[in-house]
């Protein structure tokens, strides 16, 4: 039975999250944790996140769980989700500008105000809240049998760019193009909700729970 590690600081839709790994495999062990001792345990890592992320860095901080992560994510397979895309990136706006941990190289940017649909013209709302199609921007285990440009779900009001684009494994538009989904090694992490995205998100949970951490 593997041992499934919820990334618990004080921050995020945990359990809306615990209960869709649970969905998708009744047999895997989930445990929203904090402790160290769990993390190092685990077979997979998956790390939820909503709202901002000075106070999530510094949550990971005051719980010692930086560090832990930064050894623990260099060879177990992780999934980020929504604010767990952006703590991966180096460095993100919000909140004055808040360093991130540097797994990815990336700038985490808030979306323009107003925000200007170059096509329709049309004023576009911030955060970007609903349903939006996401291309599939290179082969992944986690794609597996989900089709090219199914709709997710989202909720943020800050978005991801990279220069690298072998670490882009999804893209969207929302007046303008950005990082749905990210990936290196044994990381992934989207910018989008799986647990609220019905089978295709549920679909990717699967996935993960079934990742070995490797790319062919």
């Amino acid at each position: 039975m593997s041992l499934v590690a919820v990334i618990d600081y004080g921050m995020g839709n945990l359990r809306s999250v615990a209960k869709a790994l649970e969905h998708v495999d009744p047999r895997a062990r989930i445990k929203i944790t904090d402790e160290a001792a769990d993390i190092k345990a685990a077979d997979h890592i998956v790390f939820p996140g909503q709202g901002a992320i000075g106070h999530a860095m510094e949550a990971l901080k005051q719980r010692n769980l930086d560090q832990i992560l930064l050894q623990q994510m260099g060879h177990k397979p992780f999934l980020g989700i929504c604010l767990g895309l952006q703590v991966m990136m180096d460095f993100s706006e919000e909140d004055g500008g808040t360093a991130g941990l540097g797994l990815l190289p990336g700038q985490v940017k808030r979306f323009p105000d107003p925000h200007i649909d170059p096509i329709s013209n049309e004023r576009l709302k911030v955060p970007h809240m609903g349903w939006n199609q996401l291309h599939q921007a290179r082969p992944h285990p986690l794609w597996q049998g989900i089709a090219q440009d199914s709709r997710f779900y989202f909720v943020h009001s800050y978005y991801v760019t990279t220069e690298d684009p072998d670490e882009v494994a999804g893209t969207c538009d929302y007046g303008l193009p950005f990082v749905a989904a990210a990936c290196r090694d044994n990381m992934f992490a989207v910018q989008f909700h799986p647990e609220k995205s019905a089978q295709s998100g549920l679909k990717l949970l699967q996935n993960f729970l079934q990742w070995d951490g490797r790319v062919d």
